[in-house]
């Protein structure tokens, strides 16, 4: 790394009352999810426009410039929380269990109910920004739904799947509706305990892919 580099990536660490401020050298990929991991709890806790950048810099030990540095303004920032909130990562299917159907969809379903469940209040503010008017936020989330539905037919084995493929892709998206009302219902309106949502989610993806789908594949074209 440049000296410039490691200029840039330095912030504030805290330092004990009466002594000069002490600066802690991070590689950039660590500073810049330093100041994203900030970014998330801020806009969990308040709304985009209660967050000023001046604190999100505080919240993250760092100069605002490295703000600007990284994500440009306070509103790509934003995005990229919401992006991280709702995005199934391609690493995750990699950890997921590699046993019986049941045992894989189980095994995705545990892994994003602990994912929200780290995060929660930022994740409801991402996921209930959808059709408000943000634009860019809308377009997040349909990317977000898309993806999910082709990492989730990758955790169960069906990736190569051809015949009626994007039947089966409209489906899991179908589905991504009932997981998001889930998790509101958890977390929100606590209606429902962790347990039985995931008994619900886990069942009807189940449904879907072993009842559901099978069926499609196998009715008769429908000559209209």
């Amino acid at each position: 790394m440049s000296a410039h580099s490691a200029a840039a990536s330095a912030g504030p660490a805290s330092e004990p009352s009466g002594t000069a401020p002490r600066w802690r050298r991070l590689e950039p990929d660590q500073r810049r999810e330093q100041i994203l991991a900030c970014a998330i709890k801020l806009f969990g806790e308040r709304p985009y426009s209660a967050v000023s950048t001046a604190e999100l810099a505080r919240e993250a030990g760092v100069a605002r410039g490295l703000i600007n540095h990284y994500f440009g303004t306070k509103r790509a920032l934003y995005l990229t929380v919401v992006r991280r909130m709702v995005t199934f990562p391609e690493h995750a299917v990699a950890r997921l269990p590699k046993g019986s159907l049941p045992q894989r969809v189980d095994g995705a379903v545990s892994w994003f109910l602990d994912v929200v469940s780290m995060y929660p209040k930022t994740w409801l503010a991402a996921v209930g920004a959808e059709g408000v008017g943000d634009l860019e936020v809308d377009r997040i989330l349909a990317e977000a739904d898309d993806i999910a539905a082709d990492r989730i037919l990758e955790a169960v084995d069906l990736a190569e799947v051809v015949a009626h493929r994007e039947e089966l892709r409209a489906m899991i998206r179908s589905y991504g509706a009932l997981v998001k009302a889930a998790a509101r219902e958890w977390l929100m309106r606590e209606t429902m305990p962790r347990k039985h949502v995931q008994l619900l989610l886990t069942n009807t993806l189940l449904a879907i892919l072993r009842d559901t789908f099978p069926a499609v594949r196998t009715a008769p074209t429908d000559p209209r």
